[in-house]
């Protein structure tokens, strides 16, 4: 695509905003970017875009601008109702996105991964697993990798890995070679109705053909359904020995059967990170390995030496004998649920941030019977307390969590700590997005780690 002396203007300066930037000023563009935030907002990525001939427009998203360009970047997460994308798309302004970008310009083959949890660590875990193979590649997209500015880097033989989030399935038409779902789940409820967020996951698999592979979660009935709709050869994986191809538990080993042949992979042990969610992620990976024609050997020693990535479940520290975990990308709660699930000590539960409209009963409930208490922050705070009290009053009354409410995540973590006693977890599993006071859950997780080590540093008294 010739995008020289063409207007393009980049709707948000995030990840991708600024990934766009660049990629089109390098390819001699006349670049506007418009962004809601102001300059003090922002002024973190203007730094990242700082010399470059960028024209800007801050502090709202001005229809005119927007219309008055010949291309139009949105990045992910900005709304495609709003105003003056609306009124682009009817001037017949093409809508672009990093995504769909990526993959109609990339020369390597490319396995996408998404679904509503597990995402980021298979695709982590798939990365370790070209990494053994020794196989030129890539990892990047929804992970916190822009795309646009490693097309230089990829050639024919170089594959390139991607989590894919539902935003950026939005204005795509392409698939990857290998799309994997692992499952589909309410999520953003806030912003999509429910078909509309299962389409979008079904995007992913939506343009394959028969020389595709489509990796399915067979233990969601939402992502084994999509088996009949696709055009490509399909692979399950599922904790169980489920029919069809794919990568099935067995035995107690991850089991590889593809066209009437069958190998062991690993035993289920290696995997070393917790939780039942974590070996579907392994099988996941492994099913999404084997499409992409990996040994075996590189499989089982990617398992046996991924430790997991940031904010998922991470040990932070122990102190006084309480031990501090950062699930801060727990924005749902069914991942907090699955979280919490992980643990056989008594739990100090941070909840708390922006709201996803989404059930709360079943959170609540394992609250009252897994927690010695709850800490709430954030907007949500009042609507997460009723929702564990009304758990409380009819379920557990004699169990009742003690209950704490702070204004911010610093004095939540303060108030964990006094909460907690020595052999207890205090986990942080939000349940919520991070965006009523963070940009993005990563920077909700750096400042969680701060505290505890600052609690670390203060030498605070241990709890009693």
């Amino acid at each position: 695509m010739d995008f020289r002396g063409r207007r393009v203007t980049v709707v948000g300066l995030g990840i991708e905003g600024v990934d766009a930037v660049r990629f089109f000023v390098g390819r001699g563009a006349h670049v506007t970017v418009s962004d809601a935030k102001t300059a003090q907002q922002l002024s973190a990525r203007l730094a990242q875009i700082e010399g470059l001939p960028v024209r800007l427009s801050l502090g709202g998203n001005d229809p005119d601008v927007l219309a008055d360009s010949d291309y139009l970047f949105v990045s992910q997460g900005v709304p495609l109702d709003l105003p003056g994308i609306e009124a682009a798309r009817q001037r017949g302004v093409p809508l672009l996105s990093m995504m769909g970008l990526f993959l109609e310009m990339c020369p390597g083959p490319v396995a996408g991964i998404t679904g509503s949890s597990g995402k980021t660590t298979t695709t982590a875990l798939v990365g370790e697993m070209f990494r053994y193979e020794g196989l030129p590649h890539l990892v990047g997209g929804n992970i916190g990798v822009g795309l646009l500015q490693l097309l230089p880097r990829v050639r024919p033989y170089t594959w390139v890995v991607l989590e894919i989030s539902h935003t950026q399935l939005q204005l795509t038409c392409q698939s990857p070679h290998v799309a994997a779902v692992l499952n589909i789940t309410p999520n953003h409820l806030d912003r999509f109705t429910w078909e509309q967020y299962r389409g979008l996951k079904a995007n992913i698999v939506r343009y394959q053909g028969p020389g595709d592979w489509a990796v399915l979660g067979y233990d969601c009935a939402e992502s084994r359904a999509l088996a009949d709709r696709v055009a490509s050869r399909v692979l399950f994986f599922s904790l169980a020995d489920a029919e069809g191809e794919g990568v099935f538990a067995r035995d107690g080993q991850a089991v590889w059967r593809c066209g009437g042949r069958q190998r062991r992979l690993f035993p289920l042990s290696a995997v070393r990170l917790r939780g039942q969610h974590n070996l579907q992620n392994a099988l996941a990976a492994a099913a999404v390995a084997c499409a992409c024609g990996l040994s075996s050997e590189s499989i089982a020693r990617a398992v046996a030496t991924f430790r997991g990535v940031e904010h998922r479940l991470e040990h932070v520290a122990t102190l006084g004998g309480v031990e501090f975990y950062n699930d801060s990308i727990a924005t749902t709660p069914e991942r907090t649920l699955a979280g919490m699930r992980c643990f056989d000590q008594p739990l100090v539960l941070l909840l708390g941030g922006r709201d996803k409209h989404l059930p709360l009963e079943e959170l609540a409930e394992e609250a009252c019977r897994r927690c010695r208490g709850v800490v709430f922050f954030g907007e949500s705070a009042p609507k997460l307390w009723e929702a564990v009290e009304a758990a409380a009053a009819t379920l557990l009354p004699q169990a009742r969590p003690a209950l704490a409410s702070a204004r911010d995540l610093e004095e939540a973590v303060a108030a964990a700590w006094r909460l907690a006693r020595p052999g207890d977890v205090v986990l942080l599993s939000p349940a919520c997005t991070s965006f009523d006071a963070y940009e993005n859950f990563e920077e909700r997780g750096r400042h969680f780690r701060a505290l505890v080590q600052a609690l670390a540093k203060e030498g605070t008294p241990s709890p009693t």
